[in-house]
């Protein structure tokens, strides 16, 4: 069997936008396959297209009738001011637009799919997943579905657990913790930003007893996010003895991103993996936040080079530096970008002290 990793992807976030001013206006799942592809990290023969999930696949997880509400925004671009409110569409961040069925279930239909390939083991990484804020019955967060959740369920249906969901995401995971909570089988593990949007996820959450939340404050560090997972979550992960491990690798913790107040390089991100990929025969990588561009596409592009043993810091070849020039960005940072975001993937390491703040949480989230 071959064992290198599988990559989903799909052209529909190519040509989808939340519209122009919405921070999910940006280029990301194109942006990180198209550097795959430029670097020559890619196997085509490892590469699938995502399908769309159906209704009846959404409905393993989430409420028949938000699924059927959420086509019918589709369609018509709008719903009456009553059910817009009660299912979070067209408002609050989550806008009416012309995919907004179909891009999401795509998304849904690749974690879907990825739980089926990792039945017999193996690595798969779909950057469009990690929607983790989807509810059951309504969008939220930008998510208008939840892939993490559909994609957990699909595994304990095929009955492997134990399953442990590891978060890095600046915002708590919040929508995949709720889904789970009071399920033995699934342990969830946060690192987020104490106290950003949806301010839930304090570290005394335990989410009925198989979360363990690290909030963290503002400026985290690469050397505190060192200590983090040489002290917290490589050893939650050890006490789980996890059948498979579902990354959400969400970007926006990284110090360019305009959304969140971290100061992480991507280097942190590449750590998580290499530390993860021994400690369970199955790995699932999803995407999830991260609204600078050249952020986003940088750092899942060089997940994808260590889930497969390959140097990200080698020379970026002309096609890949033609990729990045090619960017556009509306905010201040993208009027002028600095040379390094087109002529390397890997940010320069962004060390420094390591806060008491840190250590207490350590402590906190391994305490029984």
């Amino acid at each position: 069997m071959d064992s290198r990793p599988w990559l989903i992807g799909s052209e529909i976030y190519r040509r989808s936008t939340y519209g122009s001013k919405h921070p999910l206006a940006i280029p990301r799942v194109s942006t990180a396959l198209d550097l795959i592809r430029a670097m020559g990290w890619l196997d085509e023969a490892r590469y699938i297209d995502s399908p769309i999930a159906t209704p009846a696949q959404l409905g393993r997880f989430h409420d028949p009738d938000y699924v059927a509400a959420l086509q019918e925004a589709e369609r018509a671009q709008s719903l009456p001011a009553d059910r817009s409110e009660r299912y979070g569409l067209g408002r609050n961040g989550n806008p009416f637009f012309t995919e907004m069925f179909r891009r999401p279930a795509t998304a849904c239909g690749a974690s879907i799919l990825a739980a089926g390939l990792l039945a017999d083991g193996g690595i798969v990484h779909s950057p469009a997943g990690g929607t983790h804020h989807g509810r059951r019955d309504r969008a939220s967060g930008f998510c208008y579905l939840n892939d993490p959740a559909l994609a957990i369920l699909g595994l304990l249906d095929r009955g492997i657990a134990p399953v442990a969901y590891v978060d890095i995401d600046a915002h708590h995971g919040d929508g995949v913790q709720d889904a789970f909570g009071g399920d033995d089988r699934v342990w969830t593990i946060s690192v987020h930003e104490g106290g950003r949007w949806p301010f839930s996820g304090p570290t005394s959450d335990r989410g009925g007893g198989q979360a363990r939340n690290l909030a963290v404050p503002e400026a985290l560090n690469d050397s505190e996010f060192a200590l983090i997972l040489d002290r917290a979550i490589v050893p939650l992960v050890e006490r789980i003895a996890p059948a498979v491990i579902v990354l959400q690798c969400g970007a926006d913790g990284v110090e360019e991103d305009p959304l969140a107040r971290l100061s992480l390089s991507n280097r942190s991100h590449m750590a998580v993996v290499r530390a993860l990929m021994p400690m369970a025969p199955r790995l699932l990588v999803l995407g999830g936040g991260g609204y600078n561009p050249w952020s986003v596409g940088r750092c899942w592009a060089s997940v994808w080079a260590v889930l497969n043993g390959i140097d990200p810091e080698q020379p970026v070849t002309p096609a890949a530096e033609s990729v990045l020039r090619g960017l556009t960005w509306r905010r201040t940072q993208g009027r002028n970008p600095p040379e390094h975001w087109f002529t390397t993937l890997v940010d320069r390491s962004r060390p420094g002290p390591i806060r008491p703040a840190i250590r207490d949480l350590i402590n906190a989230v391994l305490a029984p």
